[in-house]
């Protein structure tokens, strides 16, 4: 998630009005160069859109949220693509080694290329543009990406907040009980739980000895039990970290905390996995925009901008904001058609050499060709398995 959105669709749909109003302080703490930038006339962008913990939260920038927006200005359609976390990509090396890793890990070892000595540093940008996830979605995707924009959790808290709040359409009602706590995520729970993890915990990793444990199941049955939970179910061995939501069908409003959880829930028995909370992200964003074009955002928000100034980065210029304001008008007559990468059709569930799930393209691992011709034909209305509906105003059924 993590991974968040909401604030991006404002950003590209009126949001980016702000930053020429606003001035210089804002804009300047938010905005990223990209390396020997030139800026180019086209009627078509794609923008790649980023959600991610940020603050404290465990894998900070691991960006859990990844969706490439096409925007087609011609014929005045946006075509959101899903891109799952565990999609297994190549990063370029100097050695030509291979090295492989999740996308959603991709931006956040771009920020700290030390830790990567043998990245190739010509696809390193200025270690905050995103110049390297470009170049991994364009081996991908066989599309340039002309800009990018990413928010954290407090961020996506904010933007609900200053828009009062937002109306979605619950498609199914779920539940998911192992919905993660912030802060929560080390607490032992109680003094009972604490003497069993002491217990047990030499029994979660590797490295032990059988006969050790099976000694100490037999004579402390509980302990076992622990183990049993902590690694299979682990809502039942700590159960202060996790807290149980549940969503009912139909048209639900939303305020900040709802919003975040319901584009981050993905435990749920019925409706969970990242596919489905994909789904939801989008439902999220759509909702976000058709909240924006139906009150005076513009108005509301701008005296509020200095919050984002740490949630919020984009590489998007100052001539290119100059430009997208003359989009804004037009906003509502935009078609919106969203469609999300799943092992239903373009991608297979695989296992990497470390032991990692992973997902890789049907025709086998680095293997972009059929997925860069999905991607062409999806952008000219030409969708696979997956079929969704879409109105002018956005509207996905």
């Amino acid at each position: 998630m993590k991974k968040f959105l909401l604030i991006l669709s404002g950003i590209f749909l009126g949001g980016l009005v702000f930053l020429a109003l606003k001035g210089s302080d804002f804009y300047n703490k938010i905005y990223t160069p990209k390396k020997n930038h030139v800026v180019k006339e086209k009627t078509a962008y794609n923008i790649l859109l980023f959600g991610y913990g940020g603050g404290k939260h465990e894998g900070t920038y691991l960006t859990d949220t990844v969706i490439l927006a096409h925007v087609d200005i011609k014929s005045k359609r946006v075509t959101l693509f899903s891109i799952p976390r565990d999609l297994w990509v190549k990063l370029p090396t100097k050695s030509g080694a291979d090295f492989h890793s999740k996308i959603n890990a991709v931006y956040q070892t771009e920020l700290f290329p030390n830790d990567y000595p043998d990245l190739d540093p010509k696809y390193m940008g200025t270690k905050e543009d995103a110049t390297l996830v470009k170049h991994v979605m364009f081996q991908i995707f066989g599309q340039e990406v002309d800009y990018y924009a990413a928010i954290d959790f407090e961020g996506f808290k904010k933007a609900i907040d200053i828009i009062g709040g937002i109306d979605v359409n619950v498609e199914q009602s779920f539940e998911d009980p192992e919905y993660p706590i912030d802060g929560k995520e080390k607490d032992l729970c109680d003094k009972d739980t604490e003497e069993l993890f002491k217990k047990a915990e030499v029994f979660m990793k590797p490295g032990y000895n059988p006969e050790d444990r099976d000694r100490v199941f037999k004579e402390e049955p509980k302990v076992e039990e622990f183990v049993k939970n902590a690694t299979e179910s682990p809502e039942l061995a700590f159960p202060c970290r996790y807290e149980k939501l549940e969503f009912k069908k139909g048209i639900t409003h939303m305020n900040s905390e709802t919003a975040l959880k319901y584009a981050r829930s993905r435990h749920s028995p019925t409706d969970g996995g990242d596919f489905n909370r994909a789904k939801r992200q989008q439902q999220i964003i759509e909702a976000v925009k058709n909240k924006i074009l139906s009150i005076g955002f513009i108005t509301r928000a701008i005296p509020l901008l200095d919050e984002f100034k740490n949630n919020l980065r984009t590489d998007v210029g100052i001539d290119e904001v100059k430009k997208f304001i003359g989009f804004v008008s037009s906003a509502s007559e935009y078609t919106i058609t969203s469609f999300v990468f799943t092992d239903d059709d373009l991608l297979k569930n695989a296992v990497s050499n470390d032991g990692q799930y992973i997902l890789i393209p049907t025709s086998g691992m680095d293997q972009w060709k059929e997925i860069q011709m999905g991607v062409k034909n999806i952008m000219q209305g030409i969708f696979p398995t997956q079929s969704p509906t879409a109105t002018p105003s956005g509207t996905l059924k």
